[in-house]
Order: structure tokens, then sequence, then C-alpha cells
């Protein structure tokens, strides 16, 4: 790592006009690529105060030792050499878009005599004229076998195509009339080419003069008599309209616009761009972005722009995005100069296309969980990331068993914890607990985390200690499993299935629960909460369980005693994986919170009287409205409810004026004793 001051250049050396910077390590790499209106105030703001830079920008400040720069008369010209550079040198530290998948195209091979429709992938070629991109192939299979019905094109491939020239026979297509049969003369090059410039307009959104030309003919035909040529061109005619039915409508005739929208975490983002021509969704497509800088949704279109339209010829009449670039100005001329003519950049605020724009936003949001569940599920990955994670930490073997706690309340009530687990990298439901805690009032979360840590552990010594192992943890009574089995524990079959190398329970005969103790314990916080966590393990002398935390702020990894924490790269897997456990444990723990929340919001002086069931209770609401009228109420009166006899109303009214009342009731009826209506009273938990 350099020093920076060690390459700043002097103040007064930088211009203070537009240009583009290029920071480089020692050996001469390009780590990042950057724009201004002002370099000198740009380049200043990354030495005047260190301190202050977010931290990736600081860890990109010390990495590089060199700055460069290049002046440019205009800020259009700053973002176009600013691409150029990104493209040629493709720096570590910006932001690179790449496709999450090979999107198919439909292409016309206009730039041969007998031009050919087919489905094509990769890089674009000079003279074919393309359509999409599309989500699958087979849409554009479906598509083309409707049209060719009209526009009978060439769909063979040269070697086909030069054989049945050869052959002086068509293929099956130029005998069913799927094709114009150019191969065997049967039309010209330029009555062919006609076809395919036909076709390629109908694709572009000019439908409704092919179909009222179709629509005429078919008229004149059945007018003639022609019967059979008026019932072919009403099925030409039925062809194109099903063409059109698999492209939605969505917009009025006349819009032609591009969609695009993100769904971004800490670490990626997800675009997704929707391309509508006359009004109709004609394609879809996707990236994915690994943040290595800190950006902002700004940012992120603005880089989308320039990397996606700087390489493309069709550029729309209109672009919305989700936020408006930081140099707006510039971008739509740099936009207008790529199409020759006016682009409109703007956010929608209400209507159809707002509405749109948010269908766009779901997609890019489904696609961002697919990725992050693609990567997750493969094997290769998750063994990545566990050997990263062994060698960042210094751990003895890769943690196979993780297991991740994390505190939620709400202003200091209804505080609860949740532990999850991991094994292998992968997600081990039964086996997720929660906790109530019991020890700590109020908003604490170091003496919290202390307090589950030690909870849990307390019974893994004990468990330990009743079957003579040191290797076994669990309570067969302790806490809540989400899973197959419900909120109480996993199901008998999932026990089993899961059971089959689990030491058994010998009083239950079931499989004991934490059958192995964690390679590495994770808490969802800084130095003080690991502190705590690992203050809890030696007071309980627990050792060869490793111990960190993951401050969410700026995602780093904090040991137990280290002044400085672990930084993981952005974009490895084992940085994916911690952020993964810890969000598991966070989205537990707080749908925990919210169950009871949600419950004490609804507890009633009602839920404290013996005998009282839901039913009466809400029998005895219904009848005197309120809670104040029932205490207000004599128990003769209360036993003007059905279902409540005169004994069971003198308990009533007793237990809401504070007196002891004896357990049992008149035989009238009744319920499961109050409190016990299915709330989890934290036992164990």
């Amino acid at each position: 790592m350099a020093d920076p001051a060690t390459y700043r250049p002097a103040s007064g050396s930088i211009p203070e006009s537009p240009g583009v910077y290029r920071f480089r390590d020692e050996h001469g790499r390009v780590i990042y690529v950057g724009k201004a209106k002002s370099l000198r105030q740009r380049l200043n703001s990354y030495f005047a105060d260190f301190s202050a830079l977010h931290p990736r920008t600081q860890t990109m400040v010390r990495t590089a030792a060199k700055v460069d720069w290049t002046v440019v008369a205009t800020e259009v010209e700053a973002l176009q050499l600013e691409y150029s550079w990104i493209k040629e040198f493709d720096p570590r530290f910006n932001v690179r878009y790449r496709d999450d998948k090979s999107y198919p195209y439909l292409a016309v091979t206009l730039n041969e005599e007998f031009p050919r429709v087919m489905v094509m992938r990769g890089a674009k070629r000079k003279g074919v004229r393309y359509f999409g991109p599309y989500s699958h192939a087979w849409a554009i299979r479906e598509t083309v076998d409707q049209l060719l019905r009209v526009f009978p094109v060439r769909t063979c491939s040269a070697g086909v195509f030069k054989r049945q020239h050869q052959l002086d026979r068509p293929c099956l297509l130029g005998y069913i009339g799927k094709c114009s049969a150019p191969c065997v003369g049967r039309v010209t090059p330029d009555e062919h080419r006609l076809l395919a410039e036909d076709f390629c307009d109908f694709m572009a959104g000019h439908t409704a003069r092919f179909i009222k030309r179709l629509e005429r003919d078919m008229r004149e035909a059945a007018a003639s008599q022609e019967y059979e040529r008026a019932a072919r061109l009403r099925d030409d005619v039925r062809a194109l309209e099903r063409a059109l039915e698999k492209q939605a409508v969505v917009l009025p005739d006349r819009t032609d616009c591009d969609m695009i929208a993100f769904a971004e975490d800490e670490l990626e983002a997800a675009v997704q761009l929707f391309y509508v021509r006359g009004g109709r969704i004609r394609g879809q497509r996707g990236w994915v972005v690994d943040k290595v800088e800190d950006v902002t949704t700004a940012d992120l279109v603005e880089h989308f722009l320039i990397q996606i339209y700087s390489e493309s010829e069709s550029v729309p009449r209109e672009v919305l995005v989700p936020a408006l670039p930081p140099e707006e100005e510039a971008m739509t001329e740099l936009l207008s100069e790529q199409r020759g003519g006016p682009v409109g950049l703007r956010v929608p605020q209400r209507g159809d296309k707002k509405s749109l724009l948010e269908t766009v936003a779901r997609n890019a949001h489904e696609a961002l969980k697919q990725h992050k569940t693609r990567r997750a599920s493969d094997l290769t990955t998750r063994s990545r990331a566990l050997q990263e994670i062994q060698d960042a930490l210094e751990l003895d073997d890769a943690p196979l068993r993780i297991e991740c706690y994390d505190v939620s309340n709400l202003q200091g009530t209804n505080v609860v914890a949740s532990m999850v687990v991991f094994e292998d990298g992968l997600a081990r439901k039964s086996e997720y607990r929660r906790f109530t805690i019991k020890a700590v009032e109020g908003q604490d979360d170091v003496r919290s985390i202390h307090e589950v840590i030690t909870r849990r552990f307390k019974r893994y010594l004990a468990e330990s200690e009743k079957m003579g192992e040191l290797d076994h943890l669990g309570d067969p009574d302790d806490g809540v499993a989400e899973g197959p089995g419900g909120p109480r524990g996993a199901s008998p079959r999932n026990d089993v299935e899961e059971g089959a190398h689990q030491p058994l329970d010998p009083e239950t005969g079931r499989p004991r629960k934490f059958a192995y103790p964690p390679n590495l314990v994770i808490v969802d916080g800084g130095p003080p909460q690991v502190a705590a966590a690992q203050r809890s393990l030696d007071e309980l002398g627990v050792d060869g369980i490793a111990v960190c935390g993951i401050a969410k702020r700026l995602e780093e990894i904090w040991l137990p005693g280290e002044d400085d924490p672990v930084i993981l790269p952005r974009n490895s897997e084992g940085m994916f994986l911690v952020q993964r456990v810890r969000d598991e444990a966070h989205r537990f723990a707080i749908t925990f919170h919210r169950q009871r929340r949600s419950k004490s919001m609804t507890v009633s002086e009602l839920d404290n009287v013996p005998g009282l069931g839901p039913a009466r209770r809400a029998a005895l609401l219904k009848h005197f409205g309120s809670l104040k009228r029932l205490k207000d109420a004599t128990p003769e009166q209360v036993a003007e409810v059905p279902g409540i006899g005169l004994r069971s109303a003198e308990g009533i009214v007793a237990a809401l004026h504070g007196a002891a009342v004896p357990r049992g009731g008149d035989g009238t009826g009744g319920g499961a004793p109050g409190g016990n209506d299915g709330e989890h009273t934290g036992r164990g938990s």
C-alpha cells in the first residue's frame, strides 16, 4: 500500500478545466478512471482529507502509486473518453456491466445477396439487422414461424442453401410455402430482398399497413370468387395477428422508449432494460455489476448509459430511468449525438410509464435474487467461499458449520435474538433457533449477545457432561426451529432424514439437536459485540470455536482483541457467504420480533382470567363493547352473556378488580387458560 502523499501532484499543476484522470498502481496498471468538470477540485478531494473518504475509495487511493490526466474541451468529450479508457484498461475499481446470460436476437442478414432470418447471439455484425433481445430463443422461433407464411424469407444455412441449389430442388420449407426458394430461382434476388425488408418493417413496428393490405386483397379475392386465395390471405392475417399478440401492448402506438431499472445491495446491482417500440415490448435484457466502488443509483445510471449506448446504433427517442445521472445535460447531448436526433432522458412520475418502470424494477429484483441463488447453490463457489474465509480468519479448518447471531428490538421493547446455522455453505433451517432476551432491559445489543451466547453454550456444556461427550451440542427442549416441522422443531420425518448421522438422545430416542459444535460463530456487529461473544465463551471455558463479527456499514470482519478489521475483497465469494449468513440471521430475528410485537399489541387483561378462553373473551367484548364497560358491570350483568354462568361471572369480575380467584368454573363452557393461546413463551429461547 502506497502513501497517497508520496504521489500527490502539486495543486497548482492540476488544471481547472474538464478532463479525465487515471490512477495507476506501482506496476503502471490503470486501476481507476474518472471524469470531472474541474480536474483540480476533483483530484484534490482524494488527498485533502483521507479519513473522510469512503473505505473503498481509501483502498483505491492507497493501492495507486501515480495519477495522470487528460484535458478535454467539453463534458461530453469527458464522458466519451472516460468510457473509452474504461473499455481499454478494464480498471478494477470501476463499474463494469456484464450480461447475466447470453441473450438471443432475431437477426436478418441484409449484408448477403439472399438475406437470411436467424437466431443470433454474441457480438453484433455490420450489415445485419437485429431485433430483440428476447429472453428465450423459442420465443423468436414461434414469432418467425408465424411470419414466414406472409414473408417467406430464407432461413437455411449457407451449406443447405448451396446443396439445394446444386440439387435444383427446394427444401421442405420451400414445398410448404414458408420459403420463397431463392435457391432454385423461384424469386429474383431483388424480389427476395424486398420480402426481407418487409419482414424487417413489420418487426420494427410498422404492422398496420401489412394487415390492411392483406385484408384488402382478401376482400378483392372473395369478390372475384377466388375463395381458396381469400382463405389463404385470411390465414395470413391471422398469423400476423398471432405474432402481434405475443408482444404485449403497454403504451400508446407511437411510443418508442427504453425502460431501465436497478436492484442493488452493498456488493452488487442488477439492471433490467425493456425495449418498447410502437407501444409494444419488443425485447428485454439484463446485466449484473459488482460494486467495487462507492456509487449511488444515479452513478450506476450514468455508467450504464455510457457503456450500453456508446456501442449501440438504436438509441430511442426517450430513455426512462429511476434516477437522473449527475451530468444530465452532457449525457442527454451525448445520446442525442449518438442517435442523430433529440433524446429525452427523464424519470417518470405518474401514469402508464411509471407503472411499467415499476414492473421493470420488479424484474431487476428477481434477477438479482436469482443471481445470488445461483452463486450460493454452486458447489465449487461454496468451497471457494469457505476456503477464503478460512484463509482470511487464519482458521485451522474450513468453517463447515457456521452459526450467526443477531439481536432485534424496537426502542428497547420486545428484545429477541436469532441463531441461524449454515453447513457446507448452505442454510440448515431445521436447526435455526430464536431467543427471547430475559436478563437485559432496554436496548443493549452487547449484553444481549453475551446473554444469548452464554445460554446457548451453557446447554452445550450441560449436554456434553450428561452424555459424557464434549463434541455434541443441544438441549432437546430448547428453542424453536424454522423448517418443515413448524415453529416448535423439525418434523419427525426430517429428524429421521437428517438424524441418520446424528447421535440419539437416550431419553427420547430422537436425534439430539445441534449434533455438531460450530467451527465459527458470527455476530452481527463490531468490536463490542465480538468482545462480548468471546468473553461469554471464555467465562464458560469453551475453546476451539472461532468468533468474528461483521459490521454492516462498512462490511468489515472484526476478530476478538484486534485493533484493525479483516477486509475481505468486495466481490469475493467469502464476503458473499458471510453477508448471506448475516442477512439470514437478521431476517429470522426481525421476523420473530414482529411476531412478538404483534402479539403484545393484542394482549388484554382478560388473558389472565383463569378458565376464560378466546371464544368467551370475544363474546364478552362484543356484548359490552369495551373492557372499561366490562369492568363497571356487576356479576349479574356479566352472566347475561351467553355461555357464562353466575359463578364464572363472579370470577371474571373479581379477576378484573385484582382479587384472587380460584381456578375452575361452573361447567358452562370455557377454553384454554389465558396466556396459553399459542403464544411462544420463550422457553429455551
